[in-house]
């Protein structure tokens, strides 16, 4: 069996963590109006027997520069104030990187909705 759960990332320089099951894969990634922020989706597998994984992600806008060992995931789009919120995953060796440098900061591991 398995499932989707929805988790809220914030933008701005912050790496949002998940902790997940392996096997995972996000499934969408939408800007939410009135909650003015961007969720992803991912589907994960429900058996317990199955390994959770921590895994980073950030948000940027359409031109920032990113590292080259970010993996894209997807793009949500806020319709009303036409700006664009890019999803990348990111690499543990970049985080590392990124934090000793005070580039970003992390968040807290984040639970599914």
């Amino acid at each position: 069996m398995k499932t989707i759960h929805k988790f809220r990332l914030e933008g701005g320089k912050v790496i949002n963590t998940l902790k997940l099951r392996e096997g995972y894969r996000a499934v969408r990634c939408e800007y939410v109006v009135p909650d003015k922020c961007v969720y992803l989706w991912v589907e994960q597998p429900l058996n317990v027997d199955i390994k959770t994984v921590v895994r980073q992600f950030v948000l940027t806008f359409s031109g920032e520069p990113v590292p080259i060992r970010y993996n894209y995931v997807d793009t949500a789009i806020d319709t009303l104030g036409a700006e664009a919120y890019h999803v990348f995953e990111v690499s543990g060796a970049a985080t590392s990187e990124m934090l000793a440098k005070g580039e970003v900061h992390a968040e807290p591991l984040a639970d599914s909705h």
